[in-house]
């Protein structure tokens, strides 16, 4: 079988000569953007792509696709998101900022895998496997339902809404509005097309997930989805990169993502606002 994002390596392990190199890249995460120590998010890079490229030197792995190459275009997306914080702001700055760093984090791993190594790892499957069947159209049903009933309970009583600034008035809404939406596509184009894709190229599916998750979730923890937000990303991480490999396509994985940040959107929007959207949900601020 062939990934959406280019050739497999034959007889892809759960665990495996690939686990150690691939782990130490996806601990850079957490170190990045969850203890915010850089030193050690770029040691864990080097070591993990040195380590990688160690082994298929001396022929312990498969040299195609190269373990090396793929790690390096997690390691420079990594090494361009960690370049600014990701504390939630809106004024303009911060908005191109975001998007500059976040495109680039993007942009810079494709052209790499394109037009350098020239063995298409990254790719964008947007509609992928056709025409969506009912269970795709009641899965977005049920985003929607699971959101209201457990995003306002997480955001309110947990506080964690205060990690995102105050919008009080129209335009602040607008470009929250935006920011929310915008930052679920690159999440998206980032973790699953690009981590995810990358590293089930060497390791069974399972592995991959695992690993694109902890570097999924790291990143939310520094946008704001803190004390105990993980218990709803990490398997919203695994899920998406699940979903991803049933439907083969983007455009599903986008839809859910951004219907899930809708209801975000609007949750902060209501516990910034008391009275304005209460009659919405079950929990006020």
């Amino acid at each position: 079988m062939r990934t959406p994002a280019g050739q497999l390596a034959a007889g892809r392990p759960v665990v495996g000569a690939a686990l150690l190199p691939a782990l130490l890249v996806a601990l850079a995460a957490p170190a990045f953007f969850v203890l915010l120590q850089p030193w050690l998010g770029w040691v864990l890079i080097v070591a993990g792509v040195g380590l990688a490229a160690a082994l298929e030197r001396a022929r312990a792995l498969a040299s195609s696709p190269s373990l090396t190459r793929d790690l390096s275009l997690i390691a420079a997306g990594l090494t361009i998101v960690s370049t600014m914080s990701l504390e939630a702001k809106l004024d303009d700055a911060s908005m191109v900022r975001f998007t500059l760093v976040l495109g680039g984090a993007v942009a810079v791993p494709y052209a790499l895998s394109r037009w350098v190594y020239r063995d298409r790892a990254i790719a964008f499957p947007w509609r992928g496997g056709g025409r969506w069947r009912p269970w795709q159209w009641g899965w977005l049903a049920a985003v929607l339902v699971l959101g209201w009933l457990i995003l306002p309970f997480y955001f309110i009583t947990s506080g964690v809404y205060l990690n995102w600034p105050v919008v009080d008035e129209p335009g602040l809404i607008a470009r929250l509005f935006v920011g929310v939406g915008a930052v679920g596509i690159w999440d998206e184009l980032f973790f699953i097309c690009t981590v995810f894709a990358a590293l089930r190229r060497h390791l069974a599916d399972a592995t991959a997930n695992v690993l694109q998750a902890i570097v999924f979730v790291s990143f939310l923890w520094e946008l704001g989805y803190r004390a105990w937000g993980p218990l709803l990303t990490i398997p919203f991480a695994l899920l998406q990169a699940v979903i991803f490999l049933k439907t083969r396509s983007l455009a599903y994985v986008v839809t859910v993502h951004l219907l899930f940040d809708a209801v975000v959107f609007a949750v902060l929007v209501h516990a910034h606002n008391p009275g304005l959207l209460d009659g919405l949900f079950l929990v006020s601020p």
